[in-house]
């Protein structure tokens, strides 16, 4: 996470809104203004957050009861639901036992079709701290999301003000299929790297951007809507204020992780279509959204009993394209509008497997910047009851996405 920075003095934000009002600095011995100790700063930034961060943890608390209720019932176990399950599997095993040396076949899938960085982090801390992998595994995201919360209010905060990204921070524990969250997924790693890089393209810090771009490049396939977001955003500034070395070295440093990765499956498996061949495995390949379009068609116009889970699936892929242009509308900052196109243009232009793409844009928060400065500007209680609404119903998809649809989140 990069340093925490004292706001900006109070000045219009690119959307026409007011941006954070500024603390000010305290002064220097001989009466300049001096910056604030880093633990000063850090402090005031938690107080901060700390609606936000508490509104998080209670929404994902009231979906983990609601899960542990459920599974009571139905005699299922949660740590093995959370930690060990579907995707969960597969990056226990690279921390286990490494990647594939070979290509394979379809009956039998590749895993380096799953980036590094999360099945490396648990395999690191687990050897120096006691536990399982699985449990390691689990933690490790359960800590990511609560530094992605904080860092989805920062971005929040600093362009709508403090009501709005801590609505921001809430919606996003609150997404219908945020149980992933605290799952051995990488979902809350990949948007806690995505919330700060974005946050430090904003408050102009290009080498943290880039590097937590490049983090996130190894952490997932969408990592390279991040890269694209920080590349674009810093040519964006050298274009309008001449060549300058830090924008610069963020434009460089975030593909590195995507193309690093792509790049050494490709070396790996000693072909350099490698990583798309293993995509190929999985039966997902670019084909413009034709899949897309035949899936929300068969299941939305045809299909007379589709499975509740799928039709969610579909109005959250409507709804999110329906935000984005609300996003467009409102002239949110290059780089938000960067990541959140290049990530609705990765998950709807790839065909094969339907079910999992509403958790594919869990990380894609900036969409819910509209709905966020919505309830910034309700009264009160009509945001308290909207938010507990979409808690609940959160907590109850969860569940029922878990122990009742047969297939992966």
């Amino acid at each position: 996470m990069p340093p925490i920075a004292s706001p900006a003095a109070r000045t219009r934000s690119r959307t026409g809104r007011r941006a954070v009002p500024a603390a000010r600095r305290p002064r220097a011995p001989g009466g300049g203004a001096g910056p604030r100790p880093v633990r000063d700063r850090a402090r005031h930034a938690l107080r901060r957050a700390a609606p936000a961060l508490l509104g998080h943890l209670a929404v994902r608390l009231l979906g983990l009861a609601v899960l542990a209720k459920w599974a009571h019932l139905q005699h299922h176990g949660v740590w093995t639901t959370l930690a060990t399950s579907w995707d969960s599997h597969w990056y226990l095993g690279i921390a286990d036992h490494g990647y594939d040396h070979e290509l394979g076949t379809r009956y039998n899938h590749n895993n380096l079709a799953f980036f590094p960085l999360y099945p490396l982090l648990v395999k690191a801390v687990a050897a120096v701290t006691p536990g399982s992998r699985a449990s390691v595994g689990l933690l490790l995201a359960v800590g990511c999301s609560a530094a992605a919360a904080w860092g989805v209010f920062a971005v929040g905060d600093l362009l709508y003000g403090r009501r709005a990204g801590t609505a921001l921070a809430v919606l996003w524990g609150a997404l219908p299929v945020a149980v992933v969250e605290w799952m051995g997924y990488t979902e809350s790693l990949f948007t806690a790297l995505t919330a700060w890089a974005l946050y430090a393209v904003l408050t102009g810090r290009w080498v943290a951007a880039g590097a937590l771009a490049a983090l996130a490049g190894l952490t997932r396939p969408t990592g390279i809507a991040v890269a694209a977001a920080v590349g674009l955003a810093a040519l964006t500034a050298l274009w309008r204020g001449g060549l300058a070395r830090r924008p610069l070295a963020g434009a460089l440093l975030a593909p590195l992780g995507w193309f690093g990765f792509v790049a050494w499956v490709g070396v790996r498996l000693g072909r350099w279509d490698g990583y798309f061949a293993v995509q190929r495995l999985w039966r997902n390949e670019w084909d413009g959204g034709a899949d897309t379009l035949r899936e929300l068609r068969a299941l939305l116009v045809y299909d007379r009993a589709p499975a509740l889970f799928l039709v969610v699936v579909s109005l959250v892929l409507i709804v999110a394209g329906g935000l984005f242009l609300l996003c467009l509308a409102d002239r949110q900052p290059l780089a938000l509008l960067v990541f959140s196109g290049v990530l609705l243009l990765v998950v709807f232009g790839s065909g094969g497997v339907y079910f999992p793409r509403a958790r594919f844009l869990v990380p894609g928060f900036p969409l819910l910047l509209p709905l966020a400065v919505a309830l910034a500007r309700a009264r009160r209680h009509v945001a308290v009851l909207l938010l507990t609404a979409a808690a609940l119903s959160s907590a109850w998809l969860g569940a029922y996405m878990l122990l009742v649809w047969p297939g992966a989140p």
